[in-house]
């Protein structure tokens, strides 16, 4: 299978990991070079591009290279070590600036990529989001990740991919701050009734099986404002609590969790997914919502989660509306 365009260098990969797991030790450009294979020069490039994505590196090609803390950037290598025994780490395709990793993920799907592959991006630039929305990634702020899942399950369960994903994600973000995310349904984690994730799941299936879903989350993470037109409903967990979090610990999080929820899906179906939904979210029941389809808006209470994961809500006549589709947003 024929590597993706724009993917890391394994030897960039190579080069973070040797950096990495030599704090404070000042290591010689010939021996970095020897190491992984390149010459002085390409290392010395490679070390620019590194401090380019805010990696601290000390030194120059003369004296040697070394770094005082482990970086944040979601290199592979780094990850795996993090992630072993999950599913989500053994596939691990890395891009310093890529259009999707939503779209990437569709193209390995095609390709026959399998269960379990994780794609990452430090900065993405035609990021996506639900209903063809843009979704800003800000370089090496926030986690921009996709995973590509074969479930056996018909296409009409896959909006339960997103409500586990949404639930692996809360737990992640609980776990890192110590707080109590909301989850808009189908996919928004809310920290003080502003967005922090989103998720969007894509697949490509027939009617009656699903050949692979990619399920693609983007968390805020680092990012210390939100551009002037999502500053009202946007925020980041820096924002929030004040100080800066790790993204790799953060993804592998994530990436354990969502295997996690994953498991007790595929398993035990939509019961247990569902009951933890509705114990997490304000939207499940009982909140008046304002809802806006492609056909209509109207205001109404929510009322439960159908078996595969569609939202109920009352209307004013009191007939409930499955909301297969739409926007959700707490009535004014």
């Amino acid at each position: 299978m024929p590597k993706p365009r724009g993917i890391t260098d394994k030897r960039i990969d190579a080069l973070l990991t040797l950096l990495a797991e030599n704090t404070t030790i000042v290591i010689s450009g010939p021996k970095i070079a020897r190491e992984i294979g390149v010459t002085r020069h390409t290392v010395w490039r490679w070390v620019e591009k590194l401090r380019g994505l805010g990696v601290n590196v000390k030194g120059h090609p003369h004296t040697g290279y070394r770094i005082e803390h482990i970086p944040d950037v979601l290199a592979p290598r780094l990850l795996s070590h993090r992630l072993s025994g999950c599913v989500f780490g053994r596939r691990i395709f890395h891009f310093f600036k890529t259009d999707s990793t939503n779209t990437v993920a569709m193209r390995l799907g095609d390709e026959g990529e399998i269960h379990g592959a994780l794609v990452i991006a430090e900065e993405q630039s035609a990021g996506r989001g639900r209903a063809g929305r843009t979704w800003v990634s800000e370089r090496s702020a926030g986690i921009h990740a996709t995973v590509l899942v074969r479930p056996l399950v018909p296409p009409v369960q896959t909006p339960l991919l997103t409500l586990t994903a949404g639930l692996a994600a809360r737990e992640a973000i609980a776990q890192e701050t110590g707080l109590a995310p909301d989850i808009r349904w189908p996919n928004d984690i809310l920290l003080g009734g502003k967005k922090v994730c989103g998720i969007l799941t894509e697949m490509r299936a027939e009617p009656d099986r699903v050949h692979y879903a990619v399920i693609g989350i983007g968390i805020n993470v680092n990012q210390s404002k939100m551009p002037d037109d999502l500053a009202e409903i946007a925020t980041s967990l820096r924002m929030v609590t004040g100080r800066q979090h790790s993204r790799v610990e953060l993804l592998v999080r994530l990436l354990r969790q969502l295997e996690h929820y994953y498991n007790v899906f595929s398993s035990d179906g939509a019961g247990p997914i569902l009951k933890r939904f509705a114990e997490v979210s304000t939207y499940c029941q009982g909140k008046r919502v304002l809802i806006r389809t492609a056909g209509e808006t109207f205001e109404g209470i929510t009322a439960g989660l159908e078996p595969n994961g569609v939202l109920r809500v009352r209307k004013k006549d009191g007939r409930i509306e499955p909301v297969i589709s739409g926007d959700v947003a707490e009535a004014p």
